[in-house]
C-alpha cells in the first residue's frame, strides 16, 4: 500500500505534468496553427474550423465541443479520467483565452511541423497522466465498446470527414497542410506516450534452444525467459520436449538477433511482436558480460 505522502506526491506530479501539457498545446495552437488558419484533427480541429468561419473565441468553442465527448466518457471510461479531463480542457481553454503568443513564423511547412509537434507533445503528456485534451479518443473508445470498431479507425474516419469539410469550406491547400499537422501531432503523441525507445518482443522455437539461448546472451547481451514446451507435430514430424525462448530487445538489434539464430538453426520458428510498455528487468541496460557474476557463472555452466 502506498503511503498518503506518496499518493500526494504522485497526484502533484500528475497535475504538474498535465499543466505542462496544457502550456505546450497552447503554444502549438496560438503561436502556430490559429494565427495561420491551420487545423489539427479531432475536437481541436473542429473548434479551429468553426473559428475560421465565425468570430467566436476559440476557448468557448473548445469547451462547447468537448461537452458531448465528456458525457460519452462518463459512460465509457473511469470517472477519475473524466474529472481530470474536464480540469485539463478548462485549463487549456483558460490558458488560450488569457495568453497571447507572438507568431513565430509564416512558413507554412514549419507551421504544420512545429504546430503539430507542440500540440502532440501536450496531448501525449496529458494522456500519460490519465487525462485527455481532445475528446475524439473518448469517442473512439465509446464506439469500440458498442460496435467493436477499432479506436484507430473511428478517429481516422472522424478526421477524414473533418479534413474533407476543410477542403470544401476553406481550401484544398489548407486541408493538406492540416493533414500534415495531424500526422505530426499523432506521431509525437505516440512517442510521448510510448517513449522514444522502440522495443520488440521475440519468441523463438528451435531444437537447438540451448545454443541459441547462450548465443543471444553472449553476443547480444539480452535477458530472456524460458518456457517449457511439450512435444507436438510440425512439418518435420513429431517434436520432442524443448524450451521456448522469449526475449524483449530494442528494435535496432532485431537484425543482429536474426543473424544469431540463423547461424545456429536456419529453420528456427520465430514470432516477432510489438511491445507497448516495459517495466522492470534488465532490458534498459542489457546484460554486461564483464560485470555480471551470475551471467559469468551461467556461461561457465554452459561451457561457453
Amino acid at each position: 500500500m502506498l503511503s498518503k505522502r506518496t499518493k500526494y506526491i504522485q497526484l502533484f506530479s500528475e497535475y504538474f505534468q498535465i499543466a505542462l501539457g496544457i502550456v505546450l498545446a497552447s503554444i502549438g495552437l496560438k503561436a502556430f496553427l490559429l494565427p495561420n488558419g491551420f487545423l489539427d484533427g479531432g475536437v481541436t480541429g473542429m473548434a479551429l474550423l468553426v473559428k475560421s468561419q465565425v468570430d467566436i473565441n476559440l476557448s468557448y468553442l473548445l469547451i462547447v465541443f468537448s461537452i458531448p465527448f465528456l458525457i460519452l466518457g462518463y459512460y465509457t471510461v473511469s470517472k477519475r479520467i473524466v474529472i481530470k479531463s474536464i480540469i485539463s480542457i478548462l485549463g487549456l481553454a483558460l490558458f488560450i483565452h488569457f495568453e497571447n503568443f507572438e507568431t513565430i513564423t509564416d512558413d507554412k511547412f514549419l507551421i504544420s511541423i512545429f504546430g503539430g509537434l507542440f500540440l502532440g507533445a501536450g496531448i501525449g503528456i496529458a494522456i500519460r497522466n490519465g487525462s485527455v485534451l481532445d475528446g475524439s479518443e473518448i469517442l473512439g473508445v465509446f464506439i469500440n465498446d458498442r460496435f467493436g470498431i477499432s479506436i484507430g479507425k473511428v478517429i481516422l474516419a472522424f478526421n477524414i470527414i473533418l479534413f474533407s469539410i476543410t477542403a470544401f469550406v476553406i481550401s484544398t491547400e489548407v486541408a493538406m497542410y492540416s493533414i500534415l499537422t495531424y500526422i505530426v501531432t499523432a506521431k509525437v503523441t505516440d512517442l510521448v506516450i510510448e517513449g522514444f525507445e522502440d522495443f520488440i518482443g521475440v519468441t523463438i522455437v528451435s531444437k537447438d534452444f540451448a545454443k541459441i539461448e547462450a548465443s543471444i546472451i553472449t553476443k547480444l547481451g539480452a535477458g530472456m525467459t524460458l518456457y517449457k514446451g511439450r512435444k507436438g507435430f510440425g512439418s518435420t514430424g513429431e517434436k520432442q520436449d524443448f524450451d521456448i525462448i522469449h526475449t524483449i530487445i530494442n528494435r535496432i538489434d532485431i537484425k543482429k538477433m536474426y543473424r544469431i539464430v540463423a547461424d545456429i538453426d536456419e529453420n528456427a520458428f520465430i514470432v516477432e511482436f510489438d511491445v507497448n510498455n516495459v517495466k522492470g528487468g534488465v532490458l534498459r541496460r542489457y546484460l554486461d558480460r564483464k560485470k555480471g557474476k551470475k551471467l559469468a557463472q551461467f556461461l561457465e555452466e554452459q561451457n561457453l
